[in-house]
């Protein structure tokens, strides 16, 4: 049976689309498969606002800036981009594997690459019991726009490097910033909380939300216990953002019929990005190897290393180009 693609690139986030555009850069025809309704997984629909700092080329820059970037490149070559069709199964051999998405459709391809990142994820939380009423109106759990939050008082929840990011960002739009967390110390990088100490946001630790409730003028009222004390506050907010960071599972790739092996819930690969499933290869936040950083910049390092060894061990009698400009001049 003669494949759609050459290559299916399984998980839309930046890791995902850089994979596609190398991918089409090699005249492969790709078809990349997001689970999500849009492109830029995690980084658009959790952190869309943080200014990620490990990027090479960029000082800072915006996790939706990013994406938009990755998007504009992956414009450059005619990739099949659907979204909102999560992967159910994975059928065959390399050569032609059948990709089963959850609307029943399949398509085949010769290879596949996978960069669905920690799988599929939802934010952790607050453990309160009306806290649903408010969500997604006083109750946030990422910063869908910061102008949202201009001149508002806003308290953000956590004690990791994302929520002191968050505090940051919002701390010369809002009207005040205040952060929780339930330690004394921050689990932050050094810098970081260097950073958060010398700016305006005021710190209130160690601190857990109790209770929440609405106030006539519609502020919410946060109702603040003492971590193994006795000591609650009381504190008026516009609004409120909690980041205890997310639950993350790759439970449905191991319900697919070829499943690659697994460690502690990642995807196990060699130097090559290959699984031990030939003609699949994994990359990103979804594998494990020694001495893996959990970085996008590690991933966008990942992601031309499978494209290539997949490639080549497709069309070996195709020769494999050391730089871009080498393949941008064959276009």
């Amino acid at each position: 049976m003669s494949s759609d693609y050459d290559l299916t690139i399984i998980g839309g986030g930046p890791v995902g689309m850089f994979a596609a555009f190398y991918a089409g850069m090699r005249n492969a025809r790709v078809q990349l498969l997001e689970s999500l309704p849009e492109l830029g997984g995690q980084v658009q629909a959790l952190y869309p606002e943080k200014m990620i700092h490990d990027v090479a080329g960029y000082p800072a820059i915006k996790g939706r800036e990013l994406v938009a970037q990755l998007a504009k490149q992956l414009d450059q070559f005619p990739i099949d981009v659907r979204l909102a069709c999560p992967v159910t199964d994975v059928t065959g051999a390399m050569g032609d594997f059948t990709v089963t998405t959850a609307n029943g459709e399949q398509s085949h391809t010769k290879a596949i690459i996978v960069a669905t990142g920690s799988g599929a994820f939802e934010p952790r939380r607050l453990a309160v019991d009306n806290a649903t009423t408010f969500e997604n109106k006083q109750l946030f759990y990422h910063i869908p726009s910061v102008d949202r939050f201009k001149d508002q008082t806003v308290l953000v929840a956590g004690g990791g490097d994302s929520a002191i990011d968050m505090a940051l960002m919002l701390e010369p739009v809002a009207k005040q910033v205040y952060i929780m967390h339930r330690r004394d110390r921050f689990r932050g990088m050094e810098h970081n909380v260097d950073l958060l100490k010398a700016s305006s946001v005021k710190i209130k630790t160690p601190f857990l939300i109790k209770q929440l409730a609405e106030l006539d003028n519609g502020q919410l009222q946060l109702t603040m216990k003492e971590v193994r004390g006795t000591t609650e506050e009381t504190l008026a907010v516009d609004d409120l953002i909690v980041n205890y960071g997310f639950i993350a599972d790759n439970k449905v790739i191991r319900n697919w019929h070829v499943t690659p092996t697994m460690a502690h819930r990642l995807i196990t690969v060699d130097t090559e990005m290959k699984t031990d499933i030939p003609g699949i290869a994994a990359i990103g936040d979804t594998v494990t190897y020694p001495g893996k950083l959990g970085l996008i910049a590690s991933g966008f390092g990942e992601a031309p290393n499978a494209v290539n060894q997949l490639m080549m061990t497709l069309y070996p009698e195709r020769r494999s180009p050391l730089h871009s400009t080498t393949l941008f001049e064959k276009m």
